[in-house]
């Protein structure tokens, strides 16, 4: 063995990570006028090689690699990897980092080859682990050593959750697919990691590095890569394994190894930890106290492989690499690749052909020296291998348009991480390729475009990765949130939420609708940006809305309050049936301040619409000259939302005086046959809210939708209580429900005519209920008639001059309006007169009525008397020998059911009453007409009242009674 310790000064520089040994080596050589360094992978080399291009230029820096080659023509540094180190060249200065690789199994002897022979004109540094002391000294004598500490202290810390990783943490994997699980797990709960392995290329590991080192995410998820002197800034190591792939076995990683990498903790002076997570058993406390002292076993042999190589033959070759030592500090290496690829290609008889001359020798070993980049097998890498020599041994060149083709097919981004990697991988064997001298026509071009191709791949891949473990939205918002930085959202015309450009969810009214992309891992961190950005514009929304005037809300039928076209609150039952109670929809981060406010103006909203649309209720209700039984109705009117059915109070309507009434009467109260409510609340807006009001009176989960406003009828829903069509402002009858104010309308037509002898219905009846003849039997059935269907010849009618019909179901008068229904007096009382006929008066006009009227039919009469419906036109003789055009008709006639004993059934069995039942009491009772043959009217006959009941005793005469007077003139006539 050679001894080139004389030349120069040569020293190892030894010490744990973090001791500032390639900072020294990198100064030392940039103070001698040449220098080299020789670095373990790539990637460092390229780092090394940006820092002394930043302090010295490009145009004296040269970077040589097995895949990159950079030599400026005045180069004065070289930055190499170990395996690529340009040797001979006698540069001032020599060193070769991380020297304990010496041990490695698989690139030791490189190393140890360079610990005996690499050295500088002046000056030769080795870098690495103490434990490689004694071999040097045995090694290389007169060496000098330099012990250096470590600068900051190292601390075990157990073990730990990947959901509990603390900032700033890299864990450390030993297989793809471990370094794949841990990465996906940390993108749901942290936003994400950066991927660093030593298979990616420099510009794929930089671009990743940089995610992690600008702060986009806070974890790096790394092979054992980083423990090859990468300078980040780490704050914590995870193992989350300790056993790898050797390229033989797995195998338990040694204490030195797990040292180096946890090394990798702590810059400078801060202090690191190191630790386990996932699988990875709990580290012995020996094992830790070890890493912790730097305590290790000194490395006792160095892996060797002859240099001194013979190229006679290819066989002579092979024996010489296979040489062995007998130094008790050198073993000879195991088989590597090159060598196997040498024996392959040699056992060939096409290769073995062309071997004739060193020269030829020499070339097969370059050719076998290319790495397996691929690592498909190595039957394939050797087919490679032999196809290549055939080249370069016939022409001298590999073929452009071979090469070409290559490249080509490697030249395509699409593709998933695996296939991505797979295909930088294949580049990597034409870049290397391109970067040997004289195997291309063209180097400059083979390497610029290898080297494009690898950056297009690196790129795609840095993108694939960051897509699949990054989620750039949290990774994002979670770095603003750790700085402290406030976050500023802007809200799009659609409403979406948007902070650093990440699209969070969208805001609707006061709440934040979160994006429902977000894991639930995720969702988390996204509120709390949202809400932290969100806060601003939910104070200057809580000030718009504020100051925003009551046009601008509106209340749903399901009790929905509305600020514009946002959802800002719901109504919920209150103390009283008028005074519900504003929820407001707003989240809770956006504080009391807003919340409160929002409540308030949705309160007053509510407050006013109910006061305006329900004026002559609560008017009624603080009128206090309403006393006595007056009051007790206006209560009940208070309750029933402005509508109560006359059955439910008829004996205090009953008892009630003209004086009352009247007081009931200013406030729009219409005593009806069968209903007792205000007209004015029958509009459909009062109706919306009346329904709104009564549903959260009866609890109910969903509310009732009203009924389309201006119908006459609408169909009888049997899902629906009949309280329902009183709060909807209709009665039910038969299958259908009539609106209430037409249906008093009804009752004053159907006054003047025979329920007893039967009548048949008029067009103004079916007009203002816009209902077909069988629709019309059908209601008057619910009311308690009979309907018996007939034939008849239709008779022509006289000409009558044109008029519109009515729509079948809608009535065209507005609510509100004034109608001539019969009963204008009932409404709008007279000062002068009565407005409506005392119970004790007789009625001028006898009504005929049932012989067994029920008992709560209403004792009041219109305060007009109805005119007599018009006569029938004469019929016209039809034709003699025509046949005659016949024509269905009803005649219908008051029949209630009786309930079981024989008593008639009341009137809220039987349709809720009948508008032709018993007069009111002391009127004259009244028999049918005189019946014909069949039970018909006889005609000529006009109809006559009668009545077998006793007669009453008349009440006294009310002194206060305006009658009263006209009551004495007649006694004394």
């Amino acid at each position: 063995m050679q001894d080139l310790s004389g030349r120069g000064r040569v020293a190892a520089v030894l010490g744990p990570t973090n001791t500032g040994k390639t900072h020294y080596a990198i100064e030392r050589m940039l103070a001698h006028r040449t220098g080299m360094i020789g670095l373990p992978l790539r990637l460092l080399a390229r780092e090394v090689y940006d820092k002394i291009v930043a302090l010295r230029g490009p145009s004296v820096v040269a970077l040589v690699t097995g895949e990159e080659r950079i030599v400026p023509e005045r180069t004065q540094y070289w930055v190499c990897t170990v395996e690529a180190m340009p040797m001979g060249l006698g540069t001032d200065f020599l060193a070769v980092d991380e020297i304990q690789l010496c041990g490695d199994l698989e690139r030791g002897h490189v190393f140890t080859d360079r610990l005996l022979h690499a050295r500088g004109l002046h000056e030769t540094l080795f870098l690495g682990a103490d434990t490689m002391r004694n071999a040097i000294a045995a090694l290389v004598p007169r060496c000098q050593f330099m012990r250096r500490e470590r600068f900051s202290e190292l601390v075990y810390a157990g073990s730990k959750k990947i959901s509990r990783m603390p900032p700033r943490s890299a864990i450390v994997g030993f297989s793809v697919d471990n370094l794949y699980a841990t990465a996906e797990l940390l993108r749901r709960q942290k936003g994400g990691a950066a991927v660093v392995m030593g298979a990616l290329s420099p510009r794929t590991r930089n671009a990743q590095v940089e995610l992690y080192q600008n702060g986009d995410v806070d974890v790096l998820v790394a092979t054992d890569a980083i423990g090859m002197g990468l300078n980040l800034d780490i704050r914590h190591v995870a193992f989350s394994g300790l056993r790898k792939f050797d390229g033989r076995r797995m195998r338990d990683l040694m204490p030195n190894e797990l040292a180096q990498i946890a090394g990798r903790a702590g810059r400078h002076t801060q202090a690191g930890t190191f630790g386990v997570t996932g699988e990875a058993p709990p580290l012995d406390d020996g094992l830790a106290q070890a890493i912790m002292e730097h305590r290790f076993a000194p490395v006792r042999k160095l892996q060797w492989r002859n240099s001194d190589l013979d190229f006679g033959s290819v066989e002579r070759l092979i024996a010489s690499l296979e040489e062995r030592t007998d130094d008790e500090w050198l073993a000879r290496a195991r088989e590597a690749d090159d060598l196997k690829a040498l024996k392959d290609l040699a056992a060939r008889s096409e290769i073995a052909e062309r071997v004739r001359d060193a020269r030829d020798v020499k070339l097969l070993w370059d050719v076998c020296r290319i790495p397996d980049f691929r690592g498909i097998s190595h039957a394939e890498h050797s087919d490679l291998l032999g196809r290549i020599f055939g080249f370069l041994h016939e022409t001298g060149r590999v073929p452009d348009d071979w090469l070409a083709r290559q490249v080509k097919r490697i030249d395509r981004t699409d593709g998933d991480i695996d296939t991505l990697s797979k295909r930088l991988a294949y580049i990597r064997t034409w870049t290397y390729v391109a970067q040997r001298s004289g195997w291309v026509d063209d180097e400059t071009h083979w390497r610029g475009t290898t080297r494009a191709v690898e950056d297009r791949l690196s790129d795609a891949l840095h993108g694939a990765l960051t897509q699949r473990f990054v989620d750039r939205r949290t990774s994002v918002l979670l770095r603003r949130l750790k700085q402290k930085e406030s976050l500023v959202a802007d809200v799009n015309d659609k409403g979406e939420v948007t902070v650093e450009g990440q699209v969070l969810g969208r805001i609707a009214g006061f709440r934040f609708l979160q994006d429902e992309t977000a894991s639930p891992d995720e969702a988390k961190t996204l509120r709390q940006a949202a809400m932290a950005a969100l806060r601003p514009e939910f104070h200057l929304r809580a000030d718009r809305m504020y100051n925003a005037p009551d046009t601008e809300f509106d209340l749903t039928e399901q009790g929905g309050l509305m600020w514009g076209e946002m959802a800002v609150g719901k109504l919920v039952a209150g103390p009283e049936v008028l005074r519900p109670t504003a929820e407001a929809f707003v989240e809770e981060e956006a504080g009391a301040e807003v919340i409160q406010k929002v409540q308030r103006r949705l309160q007053h909203y509510v407050d006013r619409r109910i006061a305006a649309q329900f004026e002559p209720l609560v008017a009624m209700s603080r009128d206090e000259t309403i006393t006595g039984l007056a009051r007790g109705v206006a209560f009940r009117l208070f309750e029933g939302f402005g509508i109560v059915p006359r059955t439910e109070i008829a004996d205090d309507i009953k008892a009630l005086d003209q004086e009352a009434r009247g007081l009931l009467r200013k406030h729009g109260v219409r005593f009806g046959q069968f209903t007792i409510f205000q007209p004015a609340l029958l509009k459909p807006a009062p109706t919306r809210l009346r329904l709104v009001l009564w549903g959260l009176a009866q609890g109910m989960d969903e509310l009732p939708d009203s009924p389309p406003p201006g119908l006459v009828t609408i169909p009888n829903d049997t899902a629906h209580s009949r309280e329902y069509y009183t709060m909807a402002g209709y009665r039910t009858a038969g299958t259908r429900a009539i609106r209430i104010d037409m249906l008093e309308r009804l009752a004053d037509m159907l006054r003047g005519q025979d329920t007893r002898g039967g009548f048949e219905a008029t067009a103004d009846m079916l007009s203002i209920t816009g209902l077909t003849l069988e629709q019309f039997a059908d209601l008057m059935g619910g009311l308690g008639y009979k309907a018996e269907r007939g034939e008849r010849a239709k008779v022509k009618a006289a000409p009558e001059p044109a008029a519109t019909d009515a729509p079948e179901t809608v009535d065209e008068t507005p609510l509100g309006a004034t109608v001539p229904t019969g009963l204008e007096g009932a409404d709008t009382p007279d000062p002068e007169a009565p407005t409506e006929v005392p119970d004790d008066t007789p009625a001028e006009t006898p009504v005929e009525a049932p012989s067994e009227a029920p008992a709560e039919a209403p004792t009041e009469m219109p305060d007009e008397t109805p005119s007599e419906a018009p006569a029938t036109p004469p019929a016209e003789t039809p034709e003699t020998g025509a046949e005659p055009e016949m024509e269905v008709f009803y005649t219908f006639a008051w029949a209630p059911r009786r309930r079981a004993g024989g008593a008639p059934r009341d009137r809220a069995d039987a349709g809720r009453g009948t508008p032709g039942g018993k007069p009111k009491s002391g009127r004259k009772q009244g028999g049918g007409k005189p019946r014909g043959k069949g039970g018909k009217p006889k005609h000529g006959d006009k109809p006559r009242s009668f009545s077998s009941a006793p007669k009453k005793k008349e009440k006294a005469i009310d002194p206060d009674n305006p009658f009263a007077a006209l009551a004495a003139l007649k006694d004394r006539s």
